[in-house]
């Protein structure tokens, strides 16, 4: 298979690139039975899920547009350091390939690592959907907070 050369926005949004003739970038100029449809160009990659990252004071925030994905088709795992995304979005089938004029939705699988700033309490983490919008909470690790402990007697 050939290398997918598409930016990101074109793999998510399933567009394409025009050239000055008026073709695709991804097809070809041999002949019919060569042809490669810009709707039937699959990517074995996963799309990178976009998202919007920013702090308060004391919890890191990060939202993405995750319309159409049944939550149990979302794996959110985290460590003190480093959240990853997985998930997929399924079309339902209800359409011939050849009836469709325009197919810009992407679906598939989708992928987002994320190298935090701070380190996070994985416990006390949370994940929110809200209308489609996927809201982590992450609370950040004070390492200025100080505990007393007693000594036990064995």
């Amino acid at each position: 298979m050939a290398k997918d050369t598409r930016t990101f926005f074109e793999r998510l949004t399933g567009t394409v690139r025009m050239n000055e003739e008026g073709e695709t970038k991804l097809s070809k100029k041999s002949s019919d039975k060569e042809a490669v449809s810009w709707i039937e160009e699959e990517s074995d990659k996963d799309a990178e899920l976009t998202v919007d990252i920013y702090q308060t004071s004391d919890m890191i925030i990060i939202k993405s547009m995750i319309a159409g994905v049944r939550p149990e088709d979302l794996d959110i795992s985290i460590t003190r350091d480093m959240v990853t995304i997985n998930g997929k979005r399924e079309e339902e089938r209800s359409v011939k390939e050849e009836d469709y004029y325009v197919r810009e939705l992407y679906w598939g699988s989708f992928s987002r690592s994320i190298q935090l700033p701070e380190e996070i309490d994985v416990d006390e983490a949370e994940a929110v959907e809200k209308h489609g919008l996927l809201i982590l909470k992450l609370p950040k690790l004070d390492k200025k907070k100080q505990a007393r402990l007693k000594v036990k007697t064995v």
